[in-house]
């Protein structure tokens, strides 16, 4: 199991002290936060395209680099590094050929029903007030859904208008960065 190699693999990090080069404190440093996606393809090559280094930002992630609702996580994530750890600048950066672009709830439904969840279950959630259709929904057009994260980020009542908000757009490949305006 991939867990059992990594717990084995931390034994070692911790006896080692290999974790010396990363202590910080909860503070980033550049008083910057970056709203992006989880794809795998920006593990390194995001940081390393920013020039950023551990401490220096709160990085938050999911899937497409979206707030999808006024008062989903990652905008409590960036309400909270406002507030208690000091950001003033945030960086929503979304990235060439995002799997969040064209993705639905249909696909993801047949998916769900082939592991074994049952419409039952579904139309329970979908009962409880979660409009699955909305939730699981990506978006068409990439350049447009950075303007839209952008503005509610910037129009949320809890934003002070003092923090300076951008989108960008990061080449997956490459790492150059192309401002949405």
């Amino acid at each position: 199991m991939m867990i059992d190699q990594i717990l084995e693999f931390n034994k070692s990090f911790v006896t080692s002290k290999a974790y010396e080069q990363y202590v910080t404190d909860k503070y980033p440093d550049k008083k910057l936060a970056v709203l992006s996606c989880m794809d795998t393809r920006l593990t390194e090559l995001l940081p390393a395209a920013l020039g950023l280094k551990n401490g220096d930002a709160k990085i938050i992630k999911n899937a497409g680099g979206l707030v999808i609702s006024p008062f989903d996580s990652a905008l409590r994530s960036l309400v909270v590094a406002i507030y208690e750890l000091g950001v003033e600048e945030i960086m929503v950066v979304a990235h060439t050929g995002c799997g969040a672009c064209h993705m639905s709830y249909d696909h993801f439904h047949h998916e769900m029903i082939a592991r074994g969840v049952t419409d039952e279950t579904l139309d329970t959630i979908r009962h409880c007030g979660i409009d699955l259709d909305q939730w699981l929904e990506g978006f068409k057009d990439t350049p447009e859904s950075v303007r839209r994260t952008v503005a509610t980020i910037k129009a949320h009542p809890l934003v002070p208008r003092d923090v300076t908000v951008r989108g960008f757009i990061i080449d997956s490949t490459t790492g150059a960065l192309e401002e949405v305006e």
